[in-house]
């Protein structure tokens, strides 16, 4: 993983744009096929991988601004 410097809102809103659509692709792309499917276990196998795609971004970027 690389290390990105935020400075202000629009590093924030840039970090956070590429975050999500890093997620989107890896995680959404898997939900998407198990939609299509109508399989039920792999809906809610996918859709917990993207809530914690979703939460791990976020306590990426909290655990930055508290620093060490």
């Amino acid at each position: 993983m690389d290390t990105v410097e935020i400075t202000g809102r629009s590093d924030f809103a840039l970090w956070a744009i590429q975050r999500a659509q890093e997620i989107v692709t890896t995680q959404g792309a898997a939900f998407a096929m198990a939609a299509r499917d109508m399989d039920e276990e792999a809906l809610v196998e996918t859709a917990a991988a993207f809530g914690t795609a979703i939460s791990d971004a976020m306590l990426e970027v909290f655990d930055g601004l508290i620093g060490e």
